[in-house]
């Protein structure tokens, strides 16, 4: 996968993506990527990329120009039709659903906003995707662009050590995950449950799906209406209401 940042500040991404997993899934080539300051593609004396609203209004706004010609660049040099997406808090919700999507597309371009918002031709001409990682505002979408960048490479083949690691995070199946334990089995009174020493796969399985509905119908209930239950889960389901 190749994936171009467009960014006024590449500084703040570039440390993440030279870190952990991400440094090691760029090592290793399993994805790259390039962090494109597009103030360099301004042309006006100054090298500005924003200016004042028409109509009038606080705060300044990032001017198509430089936009269109970075992405006009990027696309000439990978001879590619990428997904552009904006990060902007006008966009959809980022889910784990749109990140499994993401992940099997060859290229992605994404757009880092920042001061007010964007001219809306950018928008309009430009962009596949918008994207929200939630109902805030940041500073800028370097933040946001970090989160997709994440969560997309971490589901490419052979990032994480284990393959079924990412499988069974919390909202790949569409609820959260059950509680994990690890050594020792008692630590200040607390003990770990039984049923994870005894080595019956088929009672852990178990006992992690109830946990699993359990944790996701207290704490997010709402993931309940979308997710696809077996007729196990289901029962499982009824049981815990029932109490």
């Amino acid at each position: 996968m190749q994936i171009d940042i467009l960014t006024l500040f590449p500084e703040i991404i570039d440390g993440a993506l030279n870190s952990s997993i991400l440094k090691r899934a760029h090592e290793k080539e399993q994805f790259d990527y390039n962090l494109i300051n597009f103030r360099d593609f301004a042309k006006n004396k100054h090298k500005k990329v924003d200016d004042y609203p028409y109509g009038g209004g606080a705060g300044m706004v990032l001017t198509a120009q430089p936009i269109f010609d970075a992405i006009e660049y990027v696309k000439n040099e990978t001879n590619s039709t990428p997904r552009v997406i904006l990060m902007c808090p006008q966009g959809e919700r980022y889910t784990q659903k749109k990140a499994e999507e993401l992940a099997k597309e060859e290229h992605l371009i994404i757009i880092c906003g920042h001061y007010e918002g964007y001219d809306e031709r950018i928008r309009e001409a430009l962009v596949t995707d918008e994207i929200s990682i939630g109902d805030y505002v940041l500073t800028s979408g370097e933040i946001g662009a970090l989160v997709v960048v994440d969560s997309v490479v971490r589901l490419l083949p052979n990032v994480l050590g284990n393959v079924d690691s990412a499988k069974e995070d919390s909202f790949s199946t569409g609820l959260l995950e059950h509680p994990h334990y690890t050594r020792p089995a008692e630590y200040n009174g607390m003990k770990v449950p039984e049923v994870l020493l005894q080595g019956n796969h088929a009672e852990i399985e178990l006992w992690r799906m109830k946990q699993s509905l359990k944790r996701t119908y207290e704490r997010r209930p709402d993931l309940l209406k979308e997710a696809q239950l077996n007729d196990k889960q289901r029962q499982i389901l009824q049981e815990l209401k029932n109490k």
